[in-house]
């Protein structure tokens, strides 16, 4: 039988903030369910709900409210955020400096990427990922930004290329590759630079990017800035339909550089112009959590930005040459 002071002992012990207990606290946090929790950590519902009410007890206060659905931290729970992944980014740092972590050793690694960019850059990313992690399975999806970055805050992606930066920056390791200009791309013969664009445009239907995207999100947005009220017609989520809906309705849009080369067949039926009104670009970033996979994601980004560079704008400049300076990578700095 124990005695009393082995028993006070073991209570104190128990009643420390661990690293177990802080790993089921990030968890947690970003899955927002005690059942995803514990699918992704590998516990049972049980022991997920055992450590943050351990964790709660150590710190006197409630991290999460419960009774919202989903799960939402608590004012003490956004403080201990903030720590919580600084101290778990130092500990990742140190593990991997003093255990020399090999990336090669991870089963898997899913890559998410939106969609105008997965042709041209998925294929780098496989030959970058062959050479370095040559006894990992490399599953990949690609969608647009808002699903891409989901699938990074929930885990389901470990590397992201994407035009959505998550809320929480401070838990991931932003890299930005390039910025994209938008150009006005008019169905062939119908628009001339000469012309007064707001008439001209408005006897044409517009085609827009669905207001369910980011990048549609984004169109609408500065057409509201711009004050250009135009009679909604054709809405879609895919660039290759939006440029070919142009082509063949006599309509127009705002794309980006790397969407016309998505939907490249139909170049010789549209026209593409800089914007004849208030300029409107998109960064696009590589990201990845924070302290995770090591220099992979950094020669990734490096690669990404070579491919760009010395293949797709050249592509979009012979396609283009108008608006060739609509591209520019970002110098990695």
């Amino acid at each position: 039988m124990d005695s009393p002071q082995i028993s006070r002992v073991r209570t104190d012990y128990s009643d420390r903030m661990t690293l177990r207990g802080l790993r089921v606290f990030i968890a947690l946090e970003e899955v927002r369910s005690v059942a995803e929790a514990a699918k992704v950590l590998g516990m049972s519902k049980s022991n997920v709900s055992q450590n943050i009410t351990i964790l709660e007890q150590s710190l006197g206060s409630k991290l999460f409210d419960r009774k919202q659905k989903p799960i939402s931290l608590t004012p003490a729970g956004n403080v201990l955020s903030l720590h919580a992944h600084r101290i778990m980014a130092m500990v990742s740092a140190a593990e991997a400096s003093l255990a020399e972590f090999n990336v090669d050793s991870l089963p898997v690694l899913n890559f998410a990427i939106i969609d105008d960019l997965d042709a041209s850059l998925a294929p780098v990313m496989a030959t970058v990922l062959q050479g370095h992690m040559a006894n990992s399975y490399i599953c990949t999806f690609s969608g647009r930004s808002d699903e891409v970055t989901s699938r990074l805050i929930s885990r389901a992606a470990d590397i992201a290329v994407t035009a959505s930066i998550p809320a929480d920056i401070h838990k991931f390791h932003i890299q930005e590759l390039y910025r994209e200009q938008f150009v006005l791309v008019t169905a062939r013969s119908k628009y001339r630079p000469s012309d007064d664009w707001r008439e001209t445009l408005s006897q044409l239907p517009f085609v827009q990017f669905s207001d369910a995207m980011p990048l549609g999100q984004l169109v609408a947005t500065h057409m509201k800035r711009i004050g250009f009220d135009v009679p909604r017609r054709f809405a879609f989520e895919t660039s290759r339909s939006v440029i070919a809906t142009v082509a063949h309705a006599g309509g127009w849009t705002l794309a980006t550089p790397l969407s016309i080369l998505d939907a490249n067949r139909f170049r010789q039926k549209v026209d593409i112009y800089p914007l004849p009104f208030t300029g409107l670009s998109r960064p696009i970033y590589l990201i990845n959590r924070m302290n995770e996979l090591g220099v992979i994601p950094d020669i990734l980004a490096e690669q990404f930005r070579i491919q760009l560079k010395n293949e797709l704008f050249p592509e979009f400049a012979r396609t283009a040459p108008n608006v060739a300076s609509a591209l520019e990578v970002h110098d990695g700095s």
